[in-house]
């Protein structure tokens, strides 16, 4: 099947999605995302809560819940296909055997009342056709690929009885059993400690390099965003304001916002020093600034940033990883002291 005319494995074009409201003007999530993955590549997706992270994974996975949802522009391109053009059965064959997703709290998606090896052998049986026994050698094997130690012992647990990065490692298995060509990570490590974090990152860039699989990594923390990303873009207010490669937007971020959250992570060297927020919130969705969504909050707005949308531009060379785009009116401009 061919790829998007980009050559990129996913291509999100001004995508538009509004939530119903009682009584009020529509909830704005997405405004026009533009976001595009290649076939191996990590794509880090980072943004405050509320910026429209999960609405955007969600929407690619066919999971939006309409009504109270509704899109209203845009086009999801997968391997050549636009996914929201096709039927609820059409979405379904495509949802858990070409993309899956492994979402951030996996004791709400993990089935209770049944064992984990049920769970993943149900995926094959449905997906993949195989008959049981083949299912369970290769839920086996999936469950000793993640880090599951005591295989048969987990696959006959039910989810309670795991911990919490067992649980996590569980759904992976479940996510990539049908060896899908995009996985969507949604926050997978938010309810683990350090540890666990980083051995759940080091799976998943070890997933990357046996399947060869797309990701989306979704996540608040710029920290663990540079651990696995390749290349990064930045959401505020359902649109994306910055892209770039991983190494480029770390050493040379554009965009107030972008600078802002890099500001704000904890550094060893500033130790005993006050953290630098961001002043202010993320705008209420239903109620999205004219202009520039940021320039309430940014350091840098000027009249024109309060009446006018700033349009995505390439800025300086690019690189073969998609080059660096920013939205942002004044990019140039001296950062106040």
């Amino acid at each position: 099947m061919a790829e998007t005319t980009n050559g990129a494995l996913l291509d999100v074009r001004d995508l538009a999605v509004e939530f119903d409201s009682r009584g009020g003007a529509p909830a704005r999530a997405l405004r026009g995302i533009d976001l595009s993955i290649a076939r191996g590549e990590i794509r880090g997706l980072v943004g405050e809560s509320g910026s429209g992270k999960t609405v955007t994974s969600t929407c690619v996975m066919g999971l939006l819940p309409t009504p109270p949802a509704r899109i209203t522009a845009g086009e999801v391109l997968f391997k050549g296909r636009n996914l929201l053009a096709l039927s609820a059965e059409e979405r379904r064959r495509v949802r858990g055997r070409e993309i899956a997703m492994v979402f951030q709290e996996p004791s709400r998606y993990l089935n209770p009342a049944f064992r984990i090896g049920t769970q993943i052998t149900e995926m094959l049986e449905l997906h993949l056709g195989m008959r049981k026994a083949e299912a369970f050698t290769r839920a086996t094997e999936l469950a000793r690929l993640v880090g599951l130690g005591g295989e048969r012992k987990v696959l006959a647990s039910y989810p309670h009885e795991l911990s919490g990065g067992m649980k996590q490692r569980a759904m992976i298995a479940m996510a990539i059993c049908c060896n899908p060509s995009l996985l969507i990570a949604d926050e997978p490590t938010t309810a683990l400690d350090v540890t666990l974090q980083l051995q759940i990152l080091r799976l998943i860039l070890r997933l990357r390099e046996s399947f060869g699989m797309g990701i989306l990594f979704i996540s608040h923390d710029l920290r663990l965003v540079r651990i696995v990303a390749d290349s990064v873009s930045v959401i505020y207010a359902g649109k994306i304001i910055e892209s770039a490669p991983r190494e480029e937007l770390f050493r040379s971020p554009l965009h107030p916002y972008t600078r802002l959250l890099l500001l704000s992570i904890p550094a060893a060297r500033n130790r005993g020093a006050r953290l630098r927020a961001i002043p202010g919130r993320v705008p209420d969705a239903q109620a999205v600034p004219a202009g520039c969504a940021f320039h309430p909050r940014c350091p840098l707005a000027e009249e024109l940033c309060a009446r006018v949308m700033p349009e995505s531009r390439e800025h300086g060379l690019g690189h073969a990883a998609g080059g660096h785009a920013i939205a942002c009116h004044f990019v140039e401009k001296k950062w106040p002291d």
